[in-house]
């Protein structure tokens, strides 16, 4: 069964209302999402939130309780006819968090080991994987044993074996988690030139946001089982459409008030903790003059601004603050700023030399805040 306007509009996986459950555990509820020819696209959020499980029924290790999976145009599993492909009918590659390595193969015969399951010749064999060797950064070390590899040789073997048979498709769980920080960063790096240079499609799973930001072309964001939204890294970063997204993607500073005055496209907002108003550009359907708000910002927006005791306020949304503690983390400072019953920690340039007590003037761009009715499920209104 071919799904036409898949192959033409360049899906290569679509995802149709899928459940799945594990007895009484509802682990995935009605997801719906679609993986385009030939980006990254990152599966991302806490751990426990059902996105494992959902790279698992794309791999086959788990079959859906409902809905469908269609791949290249094809349904590989359908709770409605019962239809399930088996993972090894699927070609797809897959690199799994613990690596799945044979310790008493070497290198060479760990990559080798697909294309022999699938009948290559030793001529084929030898070149593809020789190919793919130098395409990770392994060439040279193909007689290594795996228990001599160091984690961030050993993940390259898992890449190298994942893709050495040229699937259409590769699945990735959490593959920088065995990695200390520095591998991490190395690894991202190449992984996005390896994956460009192949143009292979690709599904990944994490919970580390600079992973998801920095790797993927576009991000599901995923909380107690359900899609909460997908987009580019900039628009679920800076335009998240629920608090889930806004809190759990980077730092965030929000302050609770209420709307004192409202016009067009924009909305004043005073606050309890301290005495400023604040003018945020808003759509402001929904707003009425004294509903329960949440204006929220990232604290790389916020504009500091160090002055002489007594200087007079010249920007909109200017709050004067105070620092109220200054620690010295190498590349900027870290300072904690009061004002009023508020304080917030920001990142200060070390190119002013910063005090403690130290008087200055926290600008809050009005584009820059975002305007969220106060409610448990509430979202933005711009």
């Amino acid at each position: 069964m071919t799904n036409a306007k898949n192959l033409t509009t360049g899906i290569v996986l679509e995802l149709r209302s899928i459940s799945k459950r594990f007895g009484e555990v509802v682990a995935v509820t009605d997801l719906s999402l679609s993986v385009r020819q030939g980006e990254i696209l990152a599966l991302l959020g806490p751990s426990g939130c059902g996105k494992t499980t959902t790279l698992r029924m794309v791999a086959g290790l788990e079959d859906p309780t409902c809905g469908e999976i269609f791949y290249g145009g094809r349904i590989i599993a359908s709770a409605v006819n019962n239809t399930f492909v088996p993972p090894n009918k699927r070609n797809m590659g897959m690199v799994f968090q613990s690596y799945a390595l044979w310790p008493h193969m070497t290198v060479y015969e760990n990559v080798a080991h697909p294309l022999k399951l699938r009948g290559r010749s030793k001529t084929e064999i030898h070149a593809q994987v020789s190919s793919i060797l130098e395409t990770v950064g392994m060439a040279g070390l193909q007689n290594r044993p795996i228990p001599k590899l160091s984690g961030g040789q050993q993940q390259r073997v898992a890449l190298a074996r994942a893709i050495v048979y040229e699937p259409r498709m590769l699945l990735l769980d959490e593959p920088f988690s065995n990695l200390d920080a520095q591998l991490r960063t190395q690894m991202r790096i190449e992984l996005r030139t390896i994956q460009r240079r192949l143009g292979m499609t690709t599904l990944f799973v994490t919970h580390d946001q600079v992973e998801a930001l920095s790797i993927a072309d576009r991000i599901a964001v995923i909380d107690n089982g359900r899609l909460v939204q997908v987009g580019t890294p900039e628009e679920v970063y800076r335009r998240p459409t629920s608090k889930v997204v806004r809190d759990f993607l980077g730092r965030i500073i929000t302050f609770a008030g209420r709307v004192a005055t409202i016009g067009e496209n924009e909305a004043v907002v005073k606050f309890d903790a301290f005495s400023d108003a604040l003018l945020v550009r808003t759509a402001a359907e929904g707003l009425v003059p004294g509903a329960a708000v949440e204006v929220s910002i990232r604290p790389e927006d916020v504009v500091v601004k160090p002055l002489p005791d007594g200087a007079a306020r010249n920007d909109q949304n200017c709050v004067r603050a105070q620092i109220e503690t200054l620690l010295f983390v190498g590349n900027h400072w870290e300072g904690v700023l009061r004002f009023g019953q508020e304080s917030i920690l920001l990142h200060l340039p070390h190119t002013t030399d910063w005090k403690e007590s130290q008087k200055v003037d926290l600008v809050f761009p009005p584009t820059s805040l975002r305007l969220w009715i106060d409610s448990p499920h509430s979202s933005a209104c711009s």
